[in-house]
């Protein structure tokens, strides 16, 4: 994975969440992540988000950490918006915060790995490693024209680090 230090604004998102864990996560079709997926693309809910910035690109986040990365967590599907005027009923709204990132861009690979080995690959990173020590804040994936061929997806992972 390529690696690179930014810092980005805050930043607005409509969509839909549930509350997890890793381990609940382990197998993806007995967790919450995969059924949250599958209903936010299979009923393109994400065309009922107005305001959107970029149409198509969708964030995948992670906040709300009850501790670590071995601890409940928040993971929130959607878009960012310019505006939570006329939130849809059934959406939610989250807003990351203005905030350092070590960002990490993958190397081509089929959904789910591509996301599986980028997060297995930051657990085992140290503070050093990371360029930081983890917030546990917010950290968010960015799905973009890069993930079209779900066979040979490319996705931008931001983590959140003081």
């Amino acid at each position: 994975m390529e690696q690179t230090k930014t810092i980005l604004p805050e930043k607005k998102l409509i969509g839909l969440q549930v509350r997890t864990n890793n381990q609940n996560e382990a197998d993806p079709l007995k967790g919450q992540i995969f059924p949250i997926i599958k209903r936010y693309f299979q009923q393109q809910l994400f065309e009922g988000i107005p305001n959107r910035v970029k149409p198509g690109t969708t964030f995948c986040a992670y906040t709300d950490y009850e501790s670590d990365h071995n601890g409940d967590y928040t993971y929130f599907v959607g878009e960012e918006v310019d505006s939570f005027d006329s939130v849809p009923e059934g959406f939610t709204t989250l807003i990351i915060p203005a905030q350092t990132y070590s960002k990490f861009t993958t190397k081509p690979a089929p959904m789910p790995d591509v996301v599986r080995n980028a997060w297995y690959s930051i657990w085992r990173m140290t503070d050093k490693d990371l360029g930081g020590k983890r917030r546990y804040d917010t950290d968010f994936e960015i799905y973009d024209e890069r993930a079209s061929d779900h066979q040979n997806i490319v996705m931008d992972l931001y983590i959140g680090i003081q």
